[in-house]
């Protein structure tokens, strides 16, 4: 008979894997930001809170807060790895303005998780207390997170275009969610279930919003693409009126 301990491990393994490949399934999507040098209409509040968020679970998992977390440890610590990469191309090619919005947001986040740390460790001295305390405010950290593509499923909404919410980073937060809810029950942990669990349905919110307005984007993209196409023509048979006269 398989043992809790065994499941558990395995779910973990497997949240370790769908919580990697979200980091990296926005890959693409940074790659076209470096590429065209803009952020375009993408927010920068799904890498904000991913950021964040990320710290608090790496420290929620270490042994002087929740011992036998190392799972949590390992995925958190590559996702945090991978969110200052994104934020660091985002004001890379972020216009004056909005790049220091982000660094100042950023710079936010940096502060309250130094003051988060040295609280945890001055003032609290048992893993009980510490694993309540971290535990509690990254149940909150995480629903934020998931909650973070709020904005741009509004901006979906209104324009009925998913081009700025890419599907893989939606995919896989509900993928992600799923496991690491599953996990949370052997045995039961509100901490890590509750969050995941909405997180979970998030995802499922946004794969509704994109199977609704994939269609709906293609002949938007389409049409976009045309009108340099147009404008190069209307160009040209000036230049040749031009030059006959």
């Amino acid at each position: 008979m398989v043992s809790e301990e065994t499941v558990r491990t395995a779910l973990g393994v497997a949240g370790n894997i769908t919580a990697v490949t979200l980091f990296l399934s926005t890959v693409p999507t940074f790659y076209r930001i470096w590429k065209k040098g803009s952020v375009e209409q993408y927010s920068p509040m799904p890498y904000l809170a991913s950021f964040f968020n990320c710290g608090l679970w790496v420290l929620y998992g270490m042994p002087f807060v929740h011992p036998n977390s190392l799972l949590v440890v390992t995925t958190n610590g590559v996702g945090l790895v991978i969110e200052i990469g994104y934020l660091t191309i985002y004001l890379v090619c972020s216009e004056p303005r909005k790049r220091l919005q982000v660094a100042l947001m950023v710079l936010l986040e940096v502060l309250v998780f130094s003051g988060i740390v040295l609280l945890v460790l001055t003032m609290v001295h048992t893993t009980n207390k510490r694993s309540t305390i971290v535990g509690s405010i990254s149940v909150v950290s995480t629903i934020l997170m998931y909650a973070s593509p709020l904005s741009v499923m509004k901006l979906v909404i209104t324009t009925k275009s998913v081009e700025y919410m890419p599907f893989l980073f939606s995919l896989f937060c509900f993928c992600n969610g799923l496991c690491w809810f599953v996990y949370a029950l052997f045995p039961f942990d509100p901490f890590i279930a509750v969050p995941n669990g909405l997180g979970a349905l998030f995802g499922i919110l946004q794969l509704i919003l994109y199977a609704t307005f994939y269609k709906s984007t293609k002949p938007m993209l389409a049409a976009r693409k045309e009108k340099p196409d147009l404008g190069l023509a209307v160009m040209t048979m000036h230049n040749g009126n031009d030059a006959r006269a």
